[in-house]
């Protein structure tokens, strides 16, 4: 059977230019007086995002160039090696953890008041140097015709138990597994994340090369569980199949269950600082935030928004797990401890 791509057909992009330009921003008018242009290095992939730029980018009073070479983490390598030499003048990244890094190492403008304000503090920089765009949150995926909702653990834990040897497959390389291993190492401490993820690999979990794989296998009966993000299950409604693979969400607390986010920030060497935070203005619009709503099943950060695509419950209605997304920085020694237990 033939998945449905994250990305949807992007027919509705008419539609949605309409609903940007209704809605404007919700921060107030733009403060930029002249024209000029800012360049954007974009870690999110450009299929997705480009034609949401382009939604409401004709309405700014400056250029927005954008620059997709790599993806998020690439970025933040580049950056950090330019230093205050970078042209980039905006970062938007997949993930908190890139964006922390690029705050431990001082290269993010402190935002305004009234942008950080649109944005729950849980789901923005604890320095006030990013916030989130979007949120996505980690669940499991399972094949309902081997198993129940009712049958599953309520917490990472239970997946340790041999009942499910060789039954649960992931992505170890993907930005958002490695995401929630650095959740639980700063939840749990390294040793008891070292011990968890010796565990799981003793239950002889399949490693797939990406999320996509990992909806794949569960859908085809090649794996009975999977680890991955929710927005990957949702297109599987519109497409007929949630009578196949059903979403289980672990319970608020449990590292299994974070919140994730894809965000911003103005960089701090920018010689266009108000034109760059009309830009981030921009992308918590409503027009914006029912975009990724709409076309990627994310969870809108703006309180309000919600899908015409998708059944998503308002954001803060999704338990999460309480961390302080700042510290997702550290993903550098979760990389050293995947490659010690030997998962990647």
């Amino acid at each position: 059977m033939s998945l449905p791509k994250r990305v949807l057909s992007f027919v509705v992009v008419s539609g949605l230019l309409a609903v940007a330009m209704a809605c404007g921003d919700p921060g107030g008018g733009s403060d930029v007086a002249g024209r000029g242009s800012i360049l954007v290095y974009s870690g999110r992939d450009e299929g997705l995002v480009a034609p949401m730029i382009d939604l409401f980018s004709g309405e700014l009073d400056f250029t927005v160039d954008v620059d997709y070479t790599g993806n998020t983490h690439a970025q933040v390598g580049r950056m950090l090696a330019e230093g205050d030499d970078t042209p980039a003048e905006v970062f938007f990244g997949q993930d908190a953890a890139a964006l922390g890094l690029l705050d431990d190492n001082e290269m993010l403008e402190p935002l305004p008041e009234d942008i950080l304000a649109l944005v729950p503090a849980r789901y923005r920089s604890g320095n006030g140097t990013w916030i989130a765009t979007s949120a996505r949150e980690r669940v499991l995926i399972f094949n309902s015709a081997r198993v129940t909702d009712a049958q599953l653990p309520e917490g990472i834990d239970g997946l340790l138990d041999p009942r499910w040897r060789g039954q649960i497959t992931y992505a170890p390389t993907n930005a958002s597994f490695q995401s929630f291993v650095t959740a639980l190492r700063v939840t749990r401490g390294d040793e008891a994340a070292r011990r968890w993820l010796t565990n799981f690999l003793a239950n002889d979990p399949i490693a797939l090369p990406d999320n996509g794989s990992v909806v794949q296998a569960v859908t085809s009966g090649q794996a009975t569980l999977g680890l991955t993000n929710h927005y990957y299950w949702y297109p599987l409604v519109l497409a007929g199949s949630a009578s196949t693979v059903g979403l289980h969400r672990f319970t608020a607390g449990d590292p299994g269950a974070l919140v994730n986010v894809a965000g911003a920030g103005v960089v701090k060497y920018s010689d266009n600082k108000p034109q760059a935070i009309e830009f981030l203005r921009e992308l918590l619009s409503e027009g914006a935030q029912a975009y990724f709503a709409d076309e990627a099943a994310e969870y809108p950060v703006v309180s309000g928004v919600t899908s015409t695509t998708y059944e998503l419950p308002p954001l803060a209605e999704v338990a999460g797990l309480d961390i302080d997304l700042d510290e997702l920085a550290s993903v550098a020694q979760t990389r050293t401890m995947l490659s010690e237990v030997g998962m990647v």
